[in-house]
């Protein structure tokens, strides 16, 4: 290790910035942010200094004498012999100095840092690669959501509280791991601090009680993984035990804690590992043994996910849950295969329909779904088919309406059939498509050729 990390107080500490280009803009920016008096010595400054307030400006090259009275001195000049003046200078004085891109003539280094305020992460390769530590702290920026900043502020305010009431070391971490991983923290991210704070007093008044556990209901979107929300993310990562079934696509479900229980619940035509109620009932059971319960549902859970149903049954027996939205197969799939669901000279408007109804059947509002100008999206509609486009043909559509098929949409088995309601079906067959499938209905299709962007075979493996 080249550098000791640290975290240095600089409120209402006197620190010099020697440049007034953009570089030094953004050195003198995170000063002002951690709360020092900043002066900026340099004949001319870049636009972007008006916007900064509460800044010293002297218009003036660098003097040894511009150094008095200043605790922290960062050199952003365009001159090297002036960034080694400073330097030399401050180095007489023991004043700790940055020389921007020249680790030579530091003795500090700026890390990269992200700013969560009152948590603040800071990284750094000790000048070898700032690039490189920039885009690390882009990688933790998407990882490490705004709420974190929230939740550190609410941890402290409870600190010495807690403290007081629980003085062994071991339990009262065990104590914050619980809230700061369980329910307490997630009524911090969705913003219900009220409730957050009630949720932690009733925990310390028996601080050897169970949590009671809580769902996810999630989202998991049609299949790449790359789609999945951040919030999804980071649930997925925290859950005891996951319940998924067939549309959750293996490269998600790779993305779920390892050490997590895995429960496959079904949900394939005609086959369902468990009846929907045992679902319903297995999510109370879990979570009220303690257990963060995650529902992963493919697409989203309130398109056609009977996730109403679901957490109907918790709110009944009240239990926590959180639903997170995820990128329905509608939007995720008709991108992914070129075809756009509304657009100015084929569609005003889109609707979305089951291809199969509670008891099976496919008994569709016709007449409202025979209108021009308009996409039909159909979900599990594979096995109706030949119903599908014959009554839409029926009640008024012509039979030339360009349709198409998406088989396993988004993922590198992508498959796209495209033919019009007086062939498609017919293709479908002799393809041999098997669910999940989406079909769409309208003239956007006939846009597919032009449009066409995703093609999974390119990229190493037959979408066949």
């Amino acid at each position: 290790m080249d550098y000791l990390p640290i975290f240095l107080s600089l409120k209402g500490k006197q620190c010099l910035v020697a440049g007034g280009g953009e570089i030094a803009f953004r050195k003198a920016s995170i000063l002002v942010r951690a709360g020092a008096v900043v002066r900026v010595v340099s004949p001319a400054l870049c636009k972007s200094f008006a916007t900064l307030a509460g800044v010293e400006y002297i218009p003036e090259r660098f003097q040894p004498s511009h150094l008095d009275g200043v605790s922290l001195v960062i050199a952003a000049t365009d001159e090297a012999g002036t960034n080694e003046q400073i330097s030399r200078e401050a180095s007489k004085r023991n004043i700790p100095v940055n020389v921007v891109d020249n680790p030579r003539l530091c003795t500090f280094i700026m890390p990269a840092i992200l700013d969560r305020s009152p948590l603040v992460i800071a990284f750094s390769s000790g000048g070898a690669a700032p690039v490189l530590t920039g885009l690390l702290r882009g990688k933790l920026e998407a990882l490490i959501p705004q709420g974190y900043g929230r939740l550190a502020s609410f941890a402290s305010r409870f600190r010495q509280t807690v403290k007081t009431h629980i003085g062994d070391h071991g339990k009262r971490r065990i104590f914050w791991e619980n809230v700061l991983e369980g329910p307490v923290a997630e009524k911090i991210f969705s913003g219900d601090e009220k409730s957050a704070e009630a949720m932690l007093l009733s925990m310390l008044k028996d601080e050897n009680r169970s949590l009671c556990g809580e769902v996810y209901l999630v989202g998991a979107g049609p299949g790449d993984p790359d789609l999945l929300t951040l919030k999804a993310l980071r649930l997925m990562q925290k859950a005891d035990v996951v319940l998924y079934d067939n549309l959750v696509s293996k490269p998600v479900l790779d993305l779920t804690r390892r050490d997590a229980e895995r429960i496959f619940v079904g949900k394939m035509r005609g086959d369902h590992t468990l009846p929907q109620e045992e679902i319903n009932d297995l999510l109370v059971r879990l979570a009220q043994e303690g257990k963060r319960v995650l529902r992963l549902k493919g697409g989203d859970p309130f398109i056609f996910g009977r996730g109403g149903e679901e957490i109907g049954t918790l709110a009944a027996h009240k239990i926590n849950f959180q639903v997170v939205p995820g990128i329905t197969a509608a939007s995720g799939v008709s991108a992914y295969a070129g075809i756009p669901l509304t657009h100015r000279d084929h569609a005003q408007s889109c609707i979305f329909v089951t291809g199969h109804l509670k008891d099976g059947s496919m008994d569709l509002d016709w007449e409202a779904l025979a209108r021009p100008k308009q996409t039909i999206v159909v979900y599990m509609g594979l096995h109706g088919l030949e119903r599908l486009c014959s009554e839409l043909a029926a009640h008024g559509l012509p039979a030339l309406t360009p349709a198409a098929i998406v088989q396993q949409g988004t993922t590198l088995n992508q498959r796209v059939i495209c033919g019009t309601l007086a062939t498609l079906p017919k293709i479908a067959e002799a393809e041999k498509l098997q669910a999940p499938t989406l079909i769409i209905i309208g003239g956007v299709v006939s846009l597919r050729d032009k449009l066409s962007w995703f093609h999974p075979g390119v990229y190493g493996k037959s979408p066949h």
